[in-house]
């Protein structure tokens, strides 16, 4: 206990200040919040900017001048309970076929709202556009904004000593250029950032990408709230500083806050963290003039929303009564009609 305390105390030591964006300008009329919990929205941006040229050589994707500006390259929602003991990592789609409300261009015109995929409210109108879409959609507020590029993520995983992950079968991907064979494997930032982004190689596209990158972020929390990372002072600090140098965040969100969200959340177990995808009806819906799209259930996701807008639990848990004759006690049953899992799950089973 008095070693953990010193660790915490440590944090005061963070030095790094974090980058804003006016992440909610032009928000007017908003989702209501019914409760204290804390939506974030996590955006990886696919800007080369941080990125040295030997990492930019390793990873192949080309310089800061020849791959100019930035794209949605992942979402994720992550809703924090009220109590801060429980939360769910969700990933969404970012060819998710949605309405983008009437916005202004860069040029200052006027651009009636459109369906189109997820990622093109980002692509046209930035953090902001991307909120409003996103929280018509799900009628869900977001509280908080953070967008992470290929060097902050890099940068992060560095500073925790590298991240284990497990594949069941072999990786060739040549567009990623990653190659790992099946089995367990501790990456560093740079091959931990190959294989977030790897796609090609399984025929499952985004939706395979989705869960290796839910199945790694579970990996990640399996370590930064490991006695490895808590009781280690020096690690601690500099992951919150690779954190505050290389991540971008609304303007109302400090580094004050997100410690004092990690100290709230210090007790948080794998166990209690469910990460899973928006529910979808279709995953390969073509839409002319758009391509290929995926579609939220009409029924599942929006009931998935209304969860999480009230704070309730996501996987339901029955109770049974025995028969008449029996004096056994009554058998939960557990639904999860949402397809969840639980961080502190070993996606390979028995190779672990």
């Amino acid at each position: 206990m008095g070693v953990s305390t010193i660790s915490w105390l440590g944090l005061g030591h963070v030095s790094g200040s974090l980058k804003r964006i006016d992440a909610f300008a032009g928000l007017k009329t908003r989702p209501e919040k019914p409760s204290s919990a804390i939506n974030y929205l996590l955006v990886g941006s696919d800007t080369r900017e941080g990125l040295t040229k030997a990492e930019l050589k390793i990873l192949r994707v080309g310089s800061v001048a020849t791959a100019a500006g930035k794209r949605s390259d992942t979402m994720i929602l992550v809703h924090i309970s009220k109590a801060r003991d429980k939360a769910m990592i969700i990933s969404i789609p970012r060819d998710s076929l949605v309405t983008v409300p009437e916005h202004i261009d860069s040029q200052g015109k006027t651009i009636a709202e459109v369906r189109a995929k997820l990622n093109a409210s980002f692509n046209w109108g930035g953090a902001p556009l991307l909120i409003r879409t996103i929280e018509n959609a799900a009628n869900l507020r977001i509280d908080h904004y953070v967008e992470i590029n290929f060097a902050g993520f890099a940068h992060m995983v560095d500073a925790l000593g590298g991240i284990e992950v497990c594949t069941k079968r072999d990786i060739d991907d040549p567009k990623s250029h990653l190659v790992l064979a099946a089995g367990i494997h501790t990456l560093n930032g740079i091959d931990a950032l190959k294989y977030v982004r790897t796609r090609d190689f399984d025929g499952m596209g985004d939706l395979g990408r989705m869960q290796r990158q839910q199945q790694f972020m579970s990996s990640v929390l399996r370590k930064a709230t490991s006695s490895g990372v808590l009781l280690n002072p020096i690690r601690l600090v500099n992951f919150f500083n690779a954190a505050m140098a290389t991540v971008q965040t609304d303007s109302a969100l400090d580094g004050n806050d997100l410690i004092t969200l990690a100290k709230q959340m210090r007790n948080l177990s794998a166990s209690q963290v469910r990460t899973l995808t928006v529910p979808l009806s279709n995953t390969n819906y073509s839409v002319p003039g758009i391509g290929s799209t995926v579609q939220w259930d009409p029924i599942l996701a929006p009931e998935l929303w209304q969860r999480l807008i009230n704070d309730v639990e996501i996987v339901d848990k029955i109770s049974a009564s025995p028969s008449p004759s029996s004096s056994a006690k009554p058998k939960t049953t557990i639904i999860d009609k949402f397809k969840t899992r639980t961080a502190d799950e070993n996606p390979c089973g028995a190779l672990k």
